[in-house]
């Protein structure tokens, strides 16, 4: 059930998630619970595997700013600011995106953006847990908690972070709101222009 991340085992958990699966996958912050947004039936089995309320919104790891914007995320020059200082990295951005926001994150995890490229960009994940639990670390702890329900397990190790990430709104105006001060401290963030998407 757990496969060790390799170049075969990432081509295989693409498959799963292209098709329509689940697959636990290893971040920079903490294990997360994997869904492919073009399949809304795979996003909700996640929130039944971890018994999440439906409307609770599910982010988006992105493979990089491109990624981000080809799905349709509006950045404004601040957002632009804080993805270069911290991305990739544990800053989530939630940011305009067709007609409402999308929370939107750039790993630092080599085989995670592997993973996302071979996805098209992007898949919305949330912690590898139970609702309300503490985040998995690693796989064993992932397939413990929710892994059994899912179609395949990565185990990339040991996640180094073990923090979630820091979540900050951007309106398109340049308005920050910091919905969760996490990973990365709100004092780290350099002062920056404001400006529309």
């Amino acid at each position: 059930m757990i496969f060790h991340l390799t170049e075969d085992t990432l081509a295989r958990a693409a498959g799963i998630l292209n098709s329509g699966g689940v697959v636990i996958v290893p971040t920079d912050t903490v294990y997360g619970i994997a869904a492919h947004p073009r399949h809304p039936e795979a996003v909700q089995r996640i929130c039944t595997i971890k018994g999440r309320p439906t409307g609770k919104p599910i982010a988006l790891l992105a493979a990089d700013t491109a990624a981000a914007e080809q799905f349709g995320a509006c950045l404004p020059a601040v957002a632009k600011q804080l993805a270069a200082q911290h991305w990739p990295g544990a800053l989530t951005l939630v940011l305009p995106c067709g007609g409402g926001y999308e929370g939107f994150r750039v790993p630092a995890h080599d085989g995670m953006r592997r993973l996302l490229l071979l996805c098209g960009g992007v898949l919305r994940v949330t912690s590898a847990n139970l609702s309300g639990a503490m985040p998995a670390r690693d796989a064993a702890e992932a397939l413990k908690d929710v892994g059994l329900e899912a179609d395949m397990v990565l185990d990339g190790g040991l996640s180094p972070g073990g923090i979630a990430s820091t979540v900050v709104k951007v309106i398109p105006d340049g308005t920050l709101t910091v919905l969760r001060e996490g990973a990365i401290p709100v004092s780290r963030f350099i002062p920056i222009d404001n400006g529309p998407c």
